[in-house]
């Protein structure tokens, strides 16, 4: 068995629990309030969900920013220097300058331990899809695959999850611009719902709106029933940014609609990719024909 150690961020929505299960390393991405820094899963244990996106809904809107050199050089070179490889499995690198970062600190080290090998897979997604692509990879890692064998999967299959939501309140898209072909200003003035997918090259895209809840949930799954591919044979799994009914009632439309047999995980999405969302969003992440 190959002597590597499993990295994987919060970004991903993988919670500390989570990563225990497969033995994941979590590297925290920070956000910022008041400009205040705070890392997940460091400057607290447990993420409470419904305080987070309450602060939000008061009127917070938090910044974040990705790692530096330093950081990364924390992260990976105790591992190398143990003489052990690393597989990390991320949030889409095609979504912030951070992995530049980790290049230049890879550079570096991959320099000065020159028989060590760095393996990644960029789940081109963030939160719920990316949470999914992680734990489908920690099942792997279970069940003794190599690293090269999880990168050749994933060049095959990161394409084949698919991940759609929608947004509550868009002021927080609005102000960070990582959604192209939104209108913010626009979209709260109707009290539309954007319809958001990540795409094939791990951005998120607005690709149409719907009045209201109700339709924003059907169109959702609507794209689960015309998208999935072999869904009693992959795991679903839907995000909330605190509206943990809104996804209940995603699940019982999608066991409806479907079939009753889906293995279908709730969970909260994390409080730095959740501070470009905002409360009161809802996504839903499955294994697909395409994205």
């Amino acid at each position: 068995m190959e002597n590597f150690v499993l990295f994987t961020d919060s970004d991903t929505d993988m919670t500390p629990e989570d990563c225990a299960k497969y033995g994941y390393k979590l590297i925290s991405m920070p956000y910022a309030v008041d400009e205040k820094t705070v890392y997940p899963y460091v400057d607290f244990d447990t993420f409470d969900s419904h305080a987070f996106y309450d602060t939000l809904r008061a009127g917070t809107i938090p910044t974040t920013a990705g790692i530096g050199e330093d950081q990364y050089f924390s992260y990976f070179e105790p591992i190398f220097a143990a003489g052990q490889d690393i597989l990390y499995v991320h949030f889409s690198a095609a979504m912030t300058m951070t992995f530049e970062a980790m290049r230049h600190a890879l550079d570096v080290l991959l320099k000065k331990y020159p028989e060590r090998r760095f393996y990644a897979v960029d789940t081109k997604g963030i939160t719920t899809i990316s949470a999914l692509i992680a734990t489908e990879i920690g099942e792997m890692v279970l069940a003794g695959k190599t690293p090269q064998e999880i990168v050749d999967w994933a060049a095959a299959e990161v394409d084949h999850y698919a991940m759609y939501f929608y947004v509550d309140n868009l002021k927080f898209f609005g102000r960070s611009g990582r959604v192209s072909g939104l209108t913010a200003a626009m979209g709260n003035l109707l009290g539309v719902r954007p319809i958001i997918y990540m795409s094939e090259e791990g951005k998120m895209v607005s690709i149409g709106k719907e009045r209201g809840h109700a339709k924003a949930l059907e169109r959702l799954v609507q794209y689960v029933a015309d998208l999935g591919d072999d869904l009693e044979s992959h795991p679903i799994f839907i995000g909330h940014t605190d509206a943990p009914e809104v996804a209940k009632t995603v699940e019982e439309m999608l066991r409806a609609r479907i079939s009753p047999n889906l293995n279908i995980t709730i969970h909260a999405v994390n409080p730095t990719a959740g501070s470009h969302c905002g409360p009161d969003g809802v996504g839903i992440t499955f294994h697909a024909i395409h994205r």
